[in-house]
C-alpha cells in the first residue's frame, strides 16, 4: 500500500469516527476494507460497493462538520439505526419521517416549534420540517390528536421510518 493510500485509510478512519459510523465495508481493486469499531453499536452502516478511495475523498471534503454522510445512491445500503426509539405507549401513533433529512421542530432559528407537547393537532397540519438536500420537506400530521412527545431532536439527522412525534389519536 502506498503512502496516498495510507493517508486516505487514516483520514477515512478518522471521518467514519467523527460522524459516528461503526461499521464500513469498501472494495476498491486489490483492496478490500473493513472497519468495525468496538464498543457501541453502528450509528450507521454503508456499505459502499463501487465507490473508490478519491471518491471517498471527495464525499468526506464536502460532508459538514459532525453531520452524517451516506454513500452515493448506487452504492447505499439503507442506514441501521443504532438506538432503538424510546418506548412509546400501544396507544399512540408514531408520526414516521418519510425521507432522510435533518429535523426541524420550528420554521426558522428561534422561531416558535410548529408544535409542542399538548398540543391538539388536525390531519394535514405541519408539525416539523426535514431537510433534505437543502430542500425543507413539511411534514404533516396523519393523524388527529394530542402531541404526546416529541422523539427526534431539532437539528438532528433523522431516517427514513424513524419516529419523529408520538400522537394520542382522537
Amino acid at each position: 500500500m502506498d503512502g496516498n493510500k495510507l493517508k486516505e485509510l487514516r483520514e477515512l478512519v478518522e471521518f467514519l469516527k467523527a460522524n459516528e459510523i461503526a461499521e464500513f465495508d469498501m472494495e476498491q481493486d486489490d483492496l478490500k476494507v473493513r472497519i468495525k469499531f468496538a464498543g457501541e453499536p453502528a450509528v450507521a452502516a454503508a456499505p459502499t460497493g463501487g465507490i473508490d478511495l478519491a471518491q471517498l475523498s471527495r464525499l468526506m471534503a464536502s460532508a459538514p462538520a459532525g453531520g452524517a454522510v451516506a454513500a452515493p445512491a448506487h452504492a447505499a445500503a439503507p442506514a441501521v439505526s443504532a438506538a432503538a426509539p424510546a418506548p412509546v405507549e400501544e396507544a399512540l401513533h408514531e408520526v414516521k419521517s418519510p425521507i432522510v433529512g435533518t429535523f426541524y421542530e420550528s420554521p426558522s432559528p428561534g422561531a416558535d416549534p410548529f408544535v409542542k407537547i399538548g398540543d391538539q393537532v388536525e390531519v394535514g397540519q405541519v408539525l416539523c420540517i426535514v431537510e433534505a438536500m437543502k430542500l425543507m420537506n413539511e411534514i404533516e400530521a396523519d393523524v388527529a390528536g394530542e402531541v404526546v412527545k416529541r422523539i427526534a431532536t431539532s437539528g438532528q439527522p433523522v431516517e427514513y421510518g424513524q419516529p419523529l412525534f408520538a400522537i394520542r389519536a382522537r
